[in-house]
């Protein structure tokens, strides 16, 4: 009877235990990537002696340090409840544009900084269409990832740029290491911690998560969704910008056509981590384990001479399924909430 009575008075306990359980959902996906990277270089260990060689994992570790760097600005984004596709050209107008100051003769931390700044004005474009005019960000950043692409191939002329007479000064930030441990990795370490901690205490970022839970709530209680979201599209972009200039003085180059597909490796490394489509909801931490993640096979794909046209159906397929789990999660989600 005593049972029986608790239940009648609180019919919505079930409820709210199966929606705790689905916060918690986010801490046991993160648990679960990293079980799943684990076992991925156990298999590896076995398949290939090559896997578990200070080479490989350098470099998978270098390949996802700087692609990290964007992934941290889009997952941002995506908790704001927009996206980003242009963030490969973007990565690709700043190697283009600090390549070429430099070689017009300015000093390369000053050209760095201002292509950094033109990624910057390219989020801001973004930002004013979307916040605005009132487009979708999907739409938007479309437009701007083929409008910034031609403008790398304009400049460029359809040819690499060589920047093999870069300093060494500034080589060192994509080539040079600390006590062994690679600029490049410090970095992205750097940008990993200190937005992680933003995301979790900062008043800034808890808008953030407010305005991609629902916006017309937030607006209501006094947020100012539009300068939240216009925030979010310029620090992705400028995140961009950054790990253009790292690629930049990491190769010694500036290739028009370099980060193409970019943009999907990073969507799915924020939706793998946790970061829902439809916005209020990632972390960092679960954004670099995708990366990770993505990293790993990739590197496992190539190693074991799987086909380049094998590799990004894998990709694709693995996206999809990311996708599907975030939707199911989300209607899952809704359907609790309702009954609550």
């Amino acid at each position: 009877m005593g049972e029986t009575s608790v239940n009648q008075k609180h019919p919505e306990a079930p409820s709210h235990a199966r929606l705790n359980w689905l916060r918690g959902l986010g801490n046991m996906r993160e648990l679960g990537l990293v079980l799943i990277i684990l076992a991925l270089c156990v298999v590896m260990s076995f398949a290939t002696p090559y896997f578990l060689t200070w080479t490989n994992l350098r470099a998978m570790t270098m390949s996802f340090a700087v692609e990290g760097i964007v992934v941290v600005g889009m997952t941002v984004l995506l908790i704001v409840g927009a996206i980003d596709l242009s963030v490969g050209s973007v990565v690709c107008f700043a190697m283009v544009i600090g390549g070429w100051l430099f070689l017009a003769g300015i000093d390369p931390w000053l050209a760095s900084a201002m292509a950094i700044l033109a990624c910057s004005a390219i989020g801001a474009s973004m930002a004013l269409a979307v916040t605005r005019i009132g487009l979708h960000s999907f739409i938007v950043s479309l437009a701007f990832m083929v409008i910034v692409r031609g403008l790398c191939l304009a400049i460029t002329g359809g040819t690499p740029l060589s920047l093999f007479s870069l300093p060494p000064s500034f080589k060192f930030i994509g080539q040079g290491s600390v006590y062994g441990v690679p600029v490049v990795i410090l970095i992205f370490l750097a940008v990993v911690v200190t937005f992680d901690i933003l995301l979790r205490k900062a008043t800034l970022f808890r808008r953030v998560f407010y305005t991609g839970s629902n916006e017309r709530a937030a607006a209501y209680s006094g947020i100012r969704t539009a300068r939240v979201k216009f925030f979010c599209i310029v620090l992705c972009s400028s995140l961009a910008g950054v790990a253009g200039i790292i690629y930049m003085a990491r190769f010694g180059a500036a290739t028009p056509t370099f980060g193409v597909g970019m943009e999907l490796n990073i969507i799915a490394a924020a939706v793998i981590g946790g970061a829902s489509l439809n916005g209020g909801s990632g972390t960092i931490l679960g954004a670099i384990l995708g990366m990770a993640l993505l990293s790993v096979v990739s590197s496992s794909l190539i190693l074991l001479d799987v086909s380049p046209y094998w590799q990004d159906t894998i990709r694709g397929l693995i996206l999809f399924a990311a996708v599907a789990f975030d939707h199911l999660l989300h209607k899952r989600k809704q359907a609790l909430t309702r009954k609550a």
